[in-house]
């Protein structure tokens, strides 16, 4: 399949690129700009990863968020007539729960940056019901590895501080809030049997997550492949801080897909060796 792919040169987006040429599809990238309306797509699929997606940035300017995400899934919308779509959203638009959370668990979006995911989701599913387009959405939880370099993200931020290129960590709480950690070449397969997939007419939600662990069982994984301490500062966890979040994928996994590179120890490793510092000259003789 010609598969246009919007964001393909960002962290995920790369990631999907690679895995699409893998797997025989002819991948397109957008250069678009989202705010601007798309002429007609000549593709057979189109994969949007593009957005902004800083969630405390989308709480100082939530009408760029909703103008980006929301604004821009609708232009690209718009120019697509008969073609699948695959749209990255978050495990963010969830209601925070002690069980893991299922593709029919109630949204809840805490951020604006989550509310424009979802408010993004239900233009997607509705298209898709209109019989415009096939569509499928993918609610990505804590992608990591890869050589990621947004230092916002906590197992990226943690290699960071072990290999000394930012100056330490703060921690909100105790350590003990668990999230769903997911290898980005583990995301980039997901899209790629998701639209294998997905039909005309149709639409799909799956979650994409892979290992829960503790921001502390993050920093004593950090160290131990590392050999090195993470700078910490600790700070009172914030007001209504989610605790627990862990995404069900069997929905996902009964398409084929099991995350192959997402223990813990896999994504940390994977992360350092992408981002470590080269060693320095040896003495000179």
């Amino acid at each position: 399949m010609r598969v246009l792919v919007t964001g393909a040169t960002g962290y995920v987006g790369r990631a999907v690129v690679r895995e699409l040429r893998v797997h025989g599809h002819e991948p397109v990238s957008s250069r678009q700009r989202l705010s601007e309306p798309f002429l007609p797509v000549d593709a057979d699929a189109v994969i949007h990863l593009a957005g902004v997606a800083r969630v405390r940035e989308s709480f100082e300017d939530p009408l760029s968020y909703y103008e980006t995400n929301v604004g821009g899934t609708l232009n690209l919308l718009k120019a697509l007539e008969g073609q699948r779509f695959l749209f990255a959203s978050t495990g963010g638009v969830y209601r925070p729960s002690d069980v893991p959370l299922n593709e029919e668990s109630f949204r809840e979006p805490s951020s604006p940056y989550a509310a424009t995911k979802a408010a993004a989701e239900d233009l997607v599913a509705w298209a898709a019901r209109s019989g415009r387009i096939g569509a499928t959405t993918l609610r990505l939880f804590n992608v990591a590895g890869g050589g990621d370099t947004d230092t916002t993200r906590v197992i990226t931020r943690a290699v960071a501080c072990a290999a000394g290129t930012v100056p330490g960590m703060e921690v909100f709480g105790d350590g003990s809030a668990v999230r769903d950690f997911v290898h980005v070449s583990d995301v980039a397969r997901a899209f790629v049997v998701a639209l294998e997939a997905c039909s005309v007419g149709t639409s799909s939600v799956y979650n994409v997550g892979a290992t829960a662990a503790s921001v502390r069982d993050v920093l004593d994984t950090v160290s131990a492949v590392t050999g090195r301490a993470v700078d910490v500062t600790w700070r009172p966890a914030h007001p209504g801080e989610v605790r627990f979040q862990q995404a069900d994928v069997s929905r996902l996994r009964a398409l084929g897909w099991e995350p192959s590179h997402s223990s813990l120890e896999q994504i940390v490793k994977d992360q350092w060796h992408a981002s470590a510092p080269e060693p320095g000259p040896g003495p000179s003789r």
